[in-house]
């Protein structure tokens, strides 16, 4: 039997579709964020990063990078195990404390990534609550899916962000089954925000929990960075909080926040969370100096907005389709996934920019797109270069400007 054939054939489908992904060779330089050192096979060229999920530059502050280095030289790189077993080390305890802290909850779980959170999180919470019925937002991330997909339980999806849907689904459950409402704060293929406080006002009504994923808002809303939640001021509300410290803290890992009893039960019933060496010393320490710094520095938030409205400005102006959004996500339609992937092949190759093509299963068919994550250190020049590069780009593939291409969408 030829079982490489199968996986060949795998490969061709994602070739046909115009959806094989390939990742490109970077190294990012301190100092010189956005700046990057791309490895491409005629040799190292610098390029500007536009895509980064390191949306405040925070994997290269001082404080940041001072903390790792510091933990590492004084407590070594790896964790040593699992939480049970020696893996529980102070930096990570003291990790915890400050992301409950930044939340207004009693107790945090840190767990490997954001992905894993969601999936455990929420597969474990489902679990534990008896004939518990999710109520998902039909855009949760692929995490959220799988969480609530490995929980057993029964799941109805309601519209996204339609909280007169939402209540239709919690009034047929009953006023005495369990429900869980999974949602998002901050979605980030469109750059909008849930009604975070009509949520909660629905759960309270009707007896839900709500788990709400602040992946791509914590840091960088709220007086202190702790989310939409804390902007809406609505964070004493929702019952658990799921986020990460891979984007705006610029380090690694994911966490779940909430009472007491809700983070014990998950800790110690959550495979994931069991059976996996904890983060090292190094990352919590770095995360820990992430977070106390954007609890009290305002400035990175500030100038972020700042940077992102004049992106949305200037690419407005030059005619480039930016679908509307009032967050730091900067979607700009294509439409077709073939011109979408050769879109960013010649902003690389031609304009030194990085921008990765967002095509299916990541956005729905017809709905591809570009999607631009300015920081607070892309500069005016910086922004006038990608307006500039992004025209010739649309003129050499035939994509609409203007308002022809705002018809099309």
């Amino acid at each position: 039997m030829q079982y490489n054939q199968f996986f060949q054939d795998a490969l061709t489908r994602l070739h046909d579709e115009r959806r094989y992904r390939v990742f490109a060779d970077l190294e990012r330089m301190a100092g010189r964020f956005p700046h990057a050192t791309w490895h491409s096979n005629s040799g190292p060229r610098d390029v500007v990063i536009w895509c980064s999920n390191d949306y405040l530059g925070m994997g290269q502050h001082p404080k940041v990078v001072g903390a790792m280095v510091e933990t590492a030289t004084r407590i070594g790189t790896g964790a040593g195990g699992t939480r049970n077993i020696a893996g529980t080390h102070h930096p990570l305890v003291q990790l915890e404390q400050e992301i409950a802290s930044l939340h207004g909850k009693e107790a945090a779980l840190l767990f490997t990534s954001g992905y894993v959170s969601n999936q455990t999180g929420l597969s474990t919470l489902g679990k534990l609550i008896p004939n518990c019925l999710i109520l998902s937002d039909a855009l949760n991330h692929n995490s959220m899916i799988e969480g609530i997909r490995q929980s057993g339980c029964e799941r109805v999806v309601w519209r996204h962000n339609d909280t007169a849907h939402l209540e239709e689904l919690l009034i047929a459950a009953g006023p005495d089954r369990p429900k869980l409402i999974a949602f998002e704060s901050l979605y980030s293929m469109d750059g909008d925000t849930a009604p975070l406080a009509k949520i909660c006002d629905l759960a309270e009504k009707y007896n839900a929990m709500t788990y709400c994923d602040e992946v791509h808002a914590v840091g960088m809303y709220g007086a202190h960075g702790a989310g939409v939640a804390e902007r809406d001021g609505v964070m004493d509300r929702i019952d658990i909080i799921e986020a990460t410290l891979a984007k705006a803290f610029g380090c690694l890992g994911g966490y779940i926040t909430g009472k007491n009893e809700v983070i014990d039960a998950v800790r110690s019933y959550a495979p994931g969370f069991i059976f996996t060496t904890s983060l090292p010393p190094p990352i919590c320490a770095a995360a820990t100096a992430a977070i106390k710094h954007l609890r009290s520095s305002t400035w990175e938030r500030e100038r972020h907005q700042d940077r992102a409205a004049r992106v949305k400005a200037v690419l407005n102006n030059a005619g480039i389709p930016v679908m509307p959004t009032d967050t730091h996500i900067v979607p700009v339609f294509v439409g077709d996934a073939e011109k979408c992937k050769k879109a960013s092949d010649l902003l690389l190759e031609q304009h030194n920019i990085y921008i990765q093509p967002i095509n299916y299963p990541t956005v729905a068919r017809g709905l591809e797109r570009l999607r631009i994550t300015p920081s607070p250190y892309h500069d005016d020049k910086l922004i006038d270069a990608l307006a500039e590069a992004l025209v010739q780009v649309w003129n050499e593939l035939g994509l609409p400007l203007g308002a022809k291409a705002i018809a099309a969408e």
